[in-house]
């Protein structure tokens, strides 16, 4: 196992989740006021963040892939610089401003993590899950990263190496997982549908054509 890139010694570059304990509360507050007048309904602002924590972020990135699955000019591109590859489909600003893709090969899987707090590249990822952020998968994954893909129900075989990469402030990484068999043929959107957001951060892999229906 090996680690892309550590953190910057000063903490000022990272949001911390000490940071946004004062912040969190502040926003239950004002959600608990707001619901209470009938302002707000709790279930769609939970169906807004699901959107866009599951769908509508993870979906940019899922066309990253299938289109470096599909055109190999592409793929060489983002291997050389994914900032501007993504930024070449639309997915750019805040949180992907610097953008580093990793491939995973028969002999190798990426594993992506924020040691610190939760650097995530939301341009094509979305919003990142709560897990991404516990204390446990922070510093799991770096100690014992073929544990805790077992808990996620990846099971790698023993040869094959896992890479983990510590995102920060200033680089975000994006996992290009393996084309799976059977998808020869297949046009970018139906690619697009066999990626899922943890696929693309390394805690599960691409799902088959048959297991996509």
């Amino acid at each position: 196992m090996s680690h892309g890139h550590s953190h910057d010694d000063d903490d000022h570059h990272h949001h911390h989740d000490n940071h946004y304990s004062d912040m969190q509360a502040r926003v239950k507050a004002l959600e608990t006021l707001l619901t209470e007048k009938g302002l707000i309904d709790p279930a769609a602002i939970d169906r807004i963040v699901e959107t866009y924590e599951t769908k509508v972020g993870p979906r940019n990135g899922a066309q990253v892939v299938a289109k470096a699955w599909s055109d190999p000019d592409f793929a060489d591109w983002l291997r050389r610089d994914a900032t501007a590859a993504i930024a070449s489909l639309g997915f750019t600003g805040r949180q992907g401003e610097h953008m580093r893709a990793v491939f995973n090969t028969p002999e190798t899987h990426n594993l992506i993590v924020c040691t610190l707090c939760s650097c995530y590249p939301w341009a094509v990822l979305g919003l990142p899950p709560v897990w991404y952020k516990a204390p446990a998968y922070r510093s799991r994954a770096v100690i014992d990263p073929r544990g805790v893909l077992a808990e996620f129900g990846l099971t790698l075989p023993q040869e094959t190496k896992i890479r983990v990469w510590d995102s920060t402030a200033e680089l975000r990484y994006l996992v290009i997982p393996e084309r799976p068999a059977g998808s020869e043929g297949m046009d970018e959107a139906a690619l697009a549908d066999l990626v899922s957001r943890d696929a693309m951060i390394g805690t599960a892999i691409a799902k088959t054509p048959e297991a996509a229906l």
